[in-house]
């Protein structure tokens, strides 16, 4: 195993647990479909579409973490706050399907495989940081630029683990040197470093998008309100709302 890519290729994983897990990536993304509905109007349409674009260019550059180790964006940490957790799970599944499909990065028949663990898992994992650190933080570009940093290094190494448990089930390559539990901790550490060149990436975006069109930010448009009898934030225009 030279490469710790998360991108999973053919027959890594034996054909059972590879449908297995097709079956339950299409159940979660009908699922993410009828949730997604209610949250999309007309700002969320094409940002759905500007974040998938964005994700797909991002994976497409390679960066170096250790000789042979290389890594990219996996995007659901991002996307999840840009657009919200279903929506940005969709994202994330469109860009892996036409990778494997029209790029072959990643098998073929462990897109099922591949969806679960950077899609679902990974978006999973980076919206129960973000739903509880905004708990704590400001809603403000550094806030939010600290929850995406935080969100998108848990978001990775989860979806690391997702792979291990998935190799533990059907991997089809044995690892002589290597134990199940040498193997989870390789892969979480190296991840850590990929989270954490994702996290900036994810960070740097998030703020800059929250500094010039923060409508447009799914996190920032449920704020907490404010407290009985505080004074309400002022228009553009000076005057109270």
């Amino acid at each position: 195993m030279d490469t710790l890519a998360l991108h999973i290729s053919n027959g890594i994983i034996n054909g059972p647990v590879a449908g297995a897990f097709a079956g339950l990536a299409a159940l979660a993304l009908a699922y993410c479909l009828r949730r997604g509905r209610r949250d999309l109007d007309d700002r969320l349409v094409p940002m759905a579409g500007l974040v998938a674009a964005f994700i797909f260019a991002v994976q497409m550059l390679n960066f170096p973490v250790l000789p042979g180790v290389s890594g990219h964006l996996l995007g659901g940490a991002l996307a999840a706050l840009l657009v919200g957790p279903w929506i940005g799970a969709l994202c994330v599944a469109v860009v892996l399907v036409v990778q494997a499909l029209v790029f072959a990065d990643g098998g073929v028949t462990a897109i099922g495989l591949n969806v679960t663990n950077m899609a679902l898992v990974g978006t999973v994992a980076a919206y129960a940081v973000i739903a509880a650190l905004l708990r704590v933080l400001p809603r403000t570009p550094t806030g939010l630029g600290l929850t995406a940093f935080l969100a998108s290094v848990v978001s990775v190494v989860a979806a690391s683990q997702a792979f291990v448990a998935q190799y533990a089930l059907g991997g089809t390559t044995r690892l002589t040197d290597f134990s199940l539990g040498a193997v989870a901790a390789t892969m979480a550490g190296t991840h850590t470093l990929i989270g954490i060149g994702e996290g900036l990436i994810a960070a740097t975006t998030v703020m800059t998008v929250a500094r010039t069109r923060p409508d447009l930010v799914y996190a920032l448009r449920h704020r907490r309100p404010a407290a009985p009898g505080a004074p309400q934030p002022a228009t553009a225009g000076g005057s109270a709302r």
